[in-house]
């Protein structure tokens, strides 16, 4: 996420001082990216030394106001001309999550997604009551109606995102029953007990235990046979609470 031109999107409506450019930009998105008041501060102090803002007095309140200059103006269009780079994306917990458990030894990868696809269906709802709402307040003709359709388009924007997430972890679950049941898809190994020495492992023993491998086939046969027979089970979130990445909308 850019602040920094978020700032100057807003600076562009005319000057602005720090807090109130916090208070703006977390009202344009509906909080869904809060920020602080130090955070602020210390992109304008950027923009200002790259010659984007500069100071442009005070308020009556004594509130140091900054104005965005001609090449302040030149960067923001660039960036409303530029498409968003999609060559580095940033870093998803969830994807890397699910990658490391695949290696991981005693984890239930089903167990992990089925718990995360019960918290995306939770924020696909939360989002979706809050569009309601949105959408009430855009049909009331408040002052506030760019805002309001500014906050939409965020949240018809997580809605999609958590649509293909639920998606993406049903693939997921598809793809993993589907090798466990071909046995390309063993339970990782752990560290090896003590005891359990190359040798004991090349004669088939390892001080009266089977073979490690064995008990790994073992182990992925077992899960083979409850994944075949343990069917999918969609939960339905039953609280009411709001998703961290969207606050209520404040009237």
């Amino acid at each position: 996420m850019s602040i920094r031109h978020g700032l100057l999107a807003l600076l562009e409506r005319g000057p602005r001082y720090g807090s109130q450019l916090r208070t703006e930009f977390e009202s344009r998105t509906g909080s869904t990216w809060p920020l602080n008041v130090g955070q602020v501060y210390t992109t304008l102090a950027r923009l200002e030394r790259d010659g984007l803002v500069a100071p442009g007095g005070e308020d009556p309140a004594g509130h140091t106001l900054y104005a965005i200059t001609d090449s302040g103006r030149s960067e923001l269009r660039a960036w409303y001309e530029r498409p968003v780079d999609r060559a580095n994306p940033p870093r998803d917990e969830l994807a890397i999550k699910l990658a490391m458990a695949v290696g991981a030894s005693n984890v239930d990868i089903r167990a992990v997604i089925q718990s995360q696809r019960h918290a995306t269906v939770q924020a696909m709802q939360d989002y979706t009551r809050l569009k309601a709402q949105a959408l009430a307040a855009i049909d009331s003709g408040r002052e506030s109606e760019r805002d309001d359709i500014a906050w939409l388009l965020v949240l018809e924007q997580l809605i999609f995102q958590t649509e293909a997430e639920a998606r993406w972890l049903d693939h997921c679950e598809t793809r993993l029953v589907r090798l466990s049941a071909s046995g390309r898809l063993a339970p990782a190994e752990a560290e090896p007990p003590e005891g359990d020495t190359p040798a004991a492992r090349a004669d088939g023993r390892t001080e009266g235990r089977p073979p490690a491998r064995a008990a790994a086939t073992a182990a992925a046969g077992a899960t083979t046979a409850t994944t075949a027979t343990t069917p999918t089970t969609p939960t339905t979130p039953t609280t009411d609470r709001l998703p961290r990445t969207a606050r209520t909308r404040r009237g």
